[in-house]
């Protein structure tokens, strides 16, 4: 079905790499999720009433800011294209965090009303109208959650979409929320514990501990997150895959929104490399990453010493024996210059944020750097790891 559906409204629906098309997946799969939430939110809300169930209305509940998160979907999709104005030159894609920061209040709002009546339930037990036909129908709707799990997962690996991979993942655990709320009605039926306030219970948490998560992850984006991984390779596979570039440092990645990405990298270069050339060939570079990629990236160009046989083995022994201290570092900006008779060393020494005692670290590899030979002397600046 799903399929058909691509067809109908998504022109071109086969051409993944345009960003409209793109575009296009993201309104289908979020109008789908409008849709289906909606009428979930509405069956479960009429059968929890019927039924005097505090664990159907809670998944209700649940099935609405689901609806919610589907129009941060759809908003965030159109948006992501919009065109930079004068006011926002670098596009209006960050108005999903503001959505995503309301959305996540609501159904942090949803779980804590939903968990105290609950908490209320079972105190004072209510009894569960048990009624097969209504029972039947929750049950469907467990089906109509798979079935948006299918085609999440289908259009997410379709389009590489990291967004629709997380609302598939989103929708089977709503699978698993319906099951237990379903079995929790069942077993009212045979025990005298109070299981429908209690799976009331543990659906509400389920609920509050989403909008937290999604709280945590806009904040995360807004103060500064690191960059996917993937855009990292991304990035580091197509620069290292030109013969005149050594190694990469420094990248730090800036979105802007879904689809705009801006990001800057010290690329290293031959200081023996014609300076035009080399200017002409980092154009390409950066050209290639936006056409591949869709990340407008700057390069700044380091040049190396390499052709000096004696600064080759210094590079290669600094590089093995900072390892030695933590697997994690890496050196860039290496240089050595000769003065009275002294190899003068410097560079930068990258280290992760959970190593405290950086300065001991970097005394720890001068020492071992200056013990290799009496002329050397070392300068490390210490970067962070972005």
């Amino acid at each position: 079905m799903i399929k058909l559906l691509i067809k109908k409204f998504i022109p071109n629906f086969d051409d993944t790499d345009n960003t409209l098309v793109r575009e296009k997946y993201g309104v289908l799969s979020g109008t789908l999720g409008i849709v289906c939430n909606l009428l979930l939110f509405i069956v479960k809300i009429i059968i929890g009433i019927i039924m005097n169930s505090i664990a159907i209305i809670s998944d209700a509940f649940n099935s609405l800011s689901d609806t919610a998160s589907s129009i941060v979907t759809v908003i965030s999709s159109k948006l992501s294209n919009k065109e930079a104005d004068k006011e926002h030159p670098f596009g209006h894609g960050r108005i999903e965090y503001v959505a995503s920061l309301v959305v996540s209040f609501m159904i942090m709002l949803f779980g804590f009303e939903l968990l105290t009546t609950s908490i209320g339930k079972l105190l004072v037990p209510n009894e569960v109208v048990y009624n097969r036909i209504l029972l039947i129908i929750l049950v469907l709707t467990v089906i109509v959650k798979l079935w948006m799990f299918s085609y999440n997962k289908y259009m997410g690996k379709l389009i590489n979409s990291n967004v629709l991979k997380a609302t598939a993942t989103d929708s089977l655990n709503d699978v698993l929320t319906t099951a237990i709320v379903i079995l929790s009605v069942v077993l009212g039926k045979f025990v005298t514990l109070p299981v429908d306030a209690i799976a009331g219970i543990f659906v509400a948490c389920f609920i509050l501990f989403a909008g937290i998560r999604l709280f945590r992850e806009i904040v995360g984006l807004i103060l500064g997150a690191p960059p996917d991984e993937e855009v990292v390779n991304n990035i580091k596979d197509t620069l290292l895959s030109n013969d005149h570039i050594i190694g990469i440092h420094d990248l730090i990645v800036h979105e802007y929104g879904p689809g705009t990405i801006m990001a800057t990298v010290h690329a290293e270069v031959s200081d023996d490399e014609n300076i035009v050339d080399i200017h002409n060939i980092i154009d390409e570079m950066e050209r290639e990453v936006l056409k591949d990629h869709g990340i407008m990236l700057v390069i700044h160009i380091d040049p190396l010493a390499i052709h000096s046989e004696e600064v080759r083995g210094l590079w290669k022994y600094t590089k093995n024996m900072i390892k030695e201290f933590d697997s994690r570092l890496t050196a860039h900006d290496f240089r050595v210059n000769e003065i009275d008779g002294k190899l003068d060393i410097k560079f930068d020494l990258v280290v992760p944020v959970d190593i405290e005692d950086k300065e001991k670290l970097v005394s720890d590899i001068k020492e071992k750097l200056c013990s290799k030979d009496d002329r050397i002397e070392v300068t490390v600046d210490v970067d962070n790891a972005y």
